[in-house]
């Protein structure tokens, strides 16, 4: 078959400490598979080494390559993008993205496509600002999720070209990570996050308080944390204590915002990603409370770990 030059598809790759992702869209960015595996976790953890990470990844990129009936990939695939590091910034590194970025560039270099090494969180927020359907501008970014805690100023410069900068984050604790320690403590499933929502919904009493605790532009999970636990151990409510939970974050969240969205009134709007955005809860309270401000968030189905991102970020630098 002849190549089509006005017609292609992008391959995004991501294998993540949690999730082996492998998605692809078109050149109008219109998804055609999104693949997602989780990786087994064993029972009663907090998570999953590294190298145990690699391994489960290398497995399962392996398996869910296979290419769907139909897409003739190797005819109309352009581009391949890959998360080759955890943030864009220099020395971000963990094993397991290192994966990806070898899928990735084994594939460009037998097969011919064009390549775009990225990182987890530009994929992150690619998927975000896709999915929300924002124009170009410059958004400030919450990127909550079990390896991130971040306040970060974005800006696509030019299509598919991330400016990233640092402006605040946790000081210890991920917001995930809190999510998780809870969720251990009370015997939930790991990743701890849909069952301790599921909880927090039966919530009676809104009563329960757990200390928000920021300091300029940086938060602190570990001590609220710790005060939870304490609550659960004389015999606090489950359901009470997860909506207690979910609100800590949040209200840290707007805390933490407040001196940055003083300080500089040039961002489009806020612009929520990661999974603990999933959080129906945490949305709207985000929404109710940040007046005054446009907030947008990324679809539930792309917030958490996925390769969606990558793939639209390779379309919109490759289209041309």
């Amino acid at each position: 078959m002849k190549k089509d030059c006005d017609r292609f598809y992008c391959l995004g790759i991501d294998a993540s400490a949690y999730t082996t992702s492998l998605a692809v869209v078109n050149q109008d960015e219109q998804v055609v598979f999104d693949l997602r595996e989780p990786l087994p976790v064993a029972e009663g953890s907090l998570g999953i080494r590294q190298s145990e990470a690699v391994f489960a990844n290398l497995k399962k990129l392996g398996d869910i390559m296979e290419p769907e009936p139909g897409l003739q990939l190797k005819d109309l695939t352009r581009a391949v993008a890959f998360s080759a590091a955890p943030r864009p910034v220099k020395d971000s590194y963990m094993p397991v993205f290192k994966v990806s970025e070898a899928f990735g560039l084994f594939l460009a270099r037998t097969m011919g496509f064009n390549y775009l090494s990225s990182t987890h969180q530009e994929g992150h927020v690619m998927a975000g600002l896709w999915s929300a359907g924002l124009k170009s501008g410059r958004y400030l970014v919450i990127h909550l999720s079990g390896g991130t805690t971040e306040f970060v100023s974005v800006e696509e410069y030019k299509p598919g070209c991330l400016n990233l900068e640092l402006l605040g984050g946790s000081s210890d604790l991920n917001a995930g990570q809190f999510v998780d320690r809870l969720g251990k403590a009370m015997g939930l499933e790991f990743p701890a996050g849909p069952a301790l929502e599921q909880l927090a919904e039966k919530c009676k009493d809104e009563k329960v308080e757990l200390p928000v605790a920021v300091k300029n532009n940086q938060v602190s999970f570990s001590g609220p944390a710790s005060h939870a636990e304490r609550l659960l151990a004389g015999g606090c409510r489950m359901e009470d204590l997860a909506r207690a939970v979910e609100r800590c974050i949040a209200d840290s969240v707007i805390t933490a915002l407040t001196g940055l969205l003083l300080e500089d009134n040039e961002y489009e709007g806020i612009l929520a990603v990661g999974g603990v955005v999933a959080n129906r809860f945490i949305r709207r309270y985000l929404k109710d409370n940040l007046t005054g401000w446009k907030i947008y968030f990324a679809e539930s189905r792309y917030a958490s770990d996925n390769a969606v991102g990558l793939a639209v970020q390779a379309a919109r630098y490759f289209k041309k």
